[in-house]
């Protein structure tokens, strides 16, 4: 899923599968656009399913189309817990060789890109990315916190005219099964989560970024016990009911790539 305003209209009048959204901002962006930026990300608590998509939107300069970069949980594995990472393009003409990608973007054009490893749940940790001079491409990480541990997630290559990362793009909470059908009285059915969502941060000179406080729209608004709040450092995030599952099956075993800390 992408979210525009255009998408929380439609949400709002047709009924579509949306949960939350929230804004961010970067002041004193170049018109040419940024070459890099940082998303800082944590899920405080979620059960260890898979279903949520937590998420941050970027732009670039030269096309009305987007990327995001967000964080999902996943069931344990070996007894130990499992995130998942993903970094897409929706721009038509992106390419990639990388083994951690492949074409196509939510059934539409693009690059996906993604990784599984063993992350923590309640730590924050630093969504990048970065544009290489080098290579000509853009360069998806998570980054650990705590341990400064580095996760390759992809990277992909944007067509000819496409420049920087604007100022400013809105993030989302999806619980994404329901995409393909909702349960009856689904929105009493929604799991419980809890998310810290960071202030967006970038090296360029005098750039400063901001994360709104969050909102709901979409067909559960009112009904999944939504609240929000501003926090050191970025804004947190609940919403659903402890002990639901959202009533679909999930896999029990993903893969995932194991990293040593």
């Amino acid at each position: 899923m992408k979210l525009s305003l255009n998408t929380v209209i439609l949400a709002l009048a047709l009924g579509a599968n949306a949960l939350v959204g929230s804004s961010w901002s970067m002041t004193n962006v170049p018109s040419t656009g940024l070459t890099e930026i940082t998303f800082p990300m944590a899920i405080l608590e979620a059960d260890h399913i898979s279903g949520y998509y937590f998420a941050q939107q970027f732009a670039f300069t030269g096309t009305t189309d987007i990327g995001y970069t967000g964080l999902q949980p996943r069931p344990d594995s070996n007894g130990k817990s499992v995130l998942h990472a993903a970094f897409s393009s929706f721009i038509a003409g992106t390419t990639s060789t990388d083994s951690n990608c492949s074409d196509g973007a939510d059934g539409g054009a693009g690059v996906s890109c993604s990784v599984e490893w063993n992350g923590v749940y309640g730590r924050t940790y630093n969504l990048e990315v970065v544009y290489q001079l080098w290579s000509g491409h853009w360069v998806g990480t998570v980054v650990d916190t705590v341990t400064h541990a580095r996760v390759h997630i992809g990277s992909y290559k944007l067509p000819s005219g496409v420049g920087g990362i604007t100022s400013s793009q809105v993030g989302f909470v999806e619980w994404y099964p329901w995409n393909g059908g909702e349960p009856a009285d689904h929105c009493a059915k929604l799991p419980y989560q809890k998310t810290f969502f960071g202030d967006p941060t970038t090296t360029h000179w005098w750039s400063k970024g901001t994360v709104d406080l969050p909102y709901e729209y979409g067909d559960c608004v009112g009904q999944v016990d939504f609240s929000a709040q501003k926090v050191n450092g970025g804004v947190q995030v609940n919403c659903g009911f402890k002990g639901q599952t959202g009533e679909v099956k999930m896999a029990s075993k993903p893969k995932f790539q194991e990293i040593l800390f």
